[in-house]
């Protein structure tokens, strides 16, 4: 274990999710304190990613644009430094939504029936049953998503996504449990199970507080709980994933387990889906950050 290092944590940044970003990176920042490291926080912009002399490693706690799409892992590539989650090339991978579904196909992994629409205005597509979803193919964190129950919440659904990205992921919605599964070290964590207090697992309940109950471990028997975190693992190998991240799922009630999306730089505050189930399988929220810095540093120097 590493201990009294320089580390620069990157938060904030340009996306849509700046504010969880900064919140992320704030619990981050003051765990590695505690642990005794020397840390110097950066809100950085896309071209203008500058480092203190002597920086050991960065924690990336960036969430959406330039974060989790591959912008500033290319950067932190081309400056030599060791950096916490995914690479370059999986990042960019995972951020694309139809790519995902496109990787986890070819890995045999259930995702639902998608088309892809880059006009406004368009119809719904004919071979897509209702009700859908919709979502910005290059987002995260719920951003632009929508769901269409009926003809007539199409268009205002689209307008809204396209609000978002240049790209719209439809897909028929999965009925049943929305679960996530939190990856550290080639391992799968305990399962959380998300349930919305009242209507659906959008933005604003995922970040409003009491709107939302999670379960870890997820109420599930064992033989489904194992096939749910198969399905996350294989998920993220898919993409190319290293070191920890996060997969959301439906399981539906036969128990069959249907990927989501696959998040390479899940939130990391205290009370963020990737920490509680760490909590669960016992970890603490320090040990987990520094079990991060931990990987980042031996793929740095097994890489050099």
């Amino acid at each position: 274990m590493a201990t009294g290092l320089n580390v620069v944590v990157l938060l904030g940044g340009p996306s849509a999710e700046r504010e969880v970003s900064l919140c992320s990176g704030g619990s981050v920042a003051v765990a590695l304190e505690s642990l005794g490291h020397r840390v110097t926080r950066i809100d950085p912009r896309p071209g203008e990613l500058k480092l203190p002399a002597g920086t050991d490693v960065v924690f990336i706690t960036l969430h959406g644009t330039y974060g989790e799409d591959g912008q500033v892992q290319a950067e932190l590539d081309k400056l030599g430094v060791a950096y916490t989650g995914c690479g370059f090339e999986s990042s960019r991978i995972a951020f694309n939504k139809v790519e995902t579904k496109q990787r986890c196909h070819e890995h045999g992994i259930a995702t639902a029936k998608f088309s892809v629409i880059d006009r406004p205005g368009s119809k719904p597509p004919k071979d897509l049953k209702l009700p859908l979803v919709l979502k910005p193919v290059g987002q995260g964190s719920s951003v632009g998503l929508s769901f269409v129950d009926d003809v007539a919440g199409w268009s205002a659904a689209l307008e809204n996504a396209f609000a978002h990205g240049n790209e719209i992921l439809v897909e028929e919605k999965i009925e049943g449990r929305e679960v996530t599964v939190g990856i550290l070290a080639g391992m799968a964590l305990p399962v959380v199970e998300v349930r919305p207090k009242g209507g659906r697992y959008d933005y604003e309940n995922k970040y409003t507080v009491g709107n939302t109950e999670y379960l870890c471990p997820a109420p599930f028997a064992a033989d489904v709980t194992m096939r749910i975190q198969q399905a996350g693992l294989k998920s993220f190998l898919a993409v190319g994933g290293r070191d920890y991240g996060r997969v959301d799922i439906i399981v539906r009630a036969s128990g069959e387990p249907v990927m989501l999306e696959v998040n390479t730089l899940p939130g990391m505050t205290e009370t963020s889906l990737l920490p509680k189930a760490a909590a669960a399988a016992g970890i603490t929220y320090g040990q987990l950050c520094q079990r991060m810095i931990d990987l980042a540093l031996e793929h740095h120097h097994s890489d050099a």
